[in-house]
């Protein structure tokens, strides 16, 4: 399911018209992402958790010369999805 196909499914089943369905679905990515930003961990009961993680500094190795390099840390987001979703989907 793509972005678009995503929109209509929300608009369908919430009543709603695929213009407003794509702006709260806007809105929602823009509130996760600027709370992500802020560090912090979002926790929808049943369908799951947005949070970001850190990884540490490492060494690589690039595949065309074997030569070694460093990789720099990064903060990356994760999602954990909730019980309901999980029994849903099995």
């Amino acid at each position: 399911m793509n972005r678009t196909e995503l929109i209509a499914k929300i608009a369908e089943s919430a009543d709603l018209t695929k213009a407003e369905a794509g702006r709260a679905l806007k809105s929602f990515e823009e509130a996760v992402t600027a709370a992500m930003k802020d560090g912090d961990k979002i926790s929808i009961v049943g369908f799951g958790s947005f949070e970001t993680s850190t990884r540490a500094e490492r060494t690589g190795r690039n595949p065309q010369t074997g030569k070694e390099i460093k990789i720099p840390a990064a903060t990356i987001p994760k999602f954990k999805a909730g019980k309901a979703l999980r029994d849903s989907v099995n």
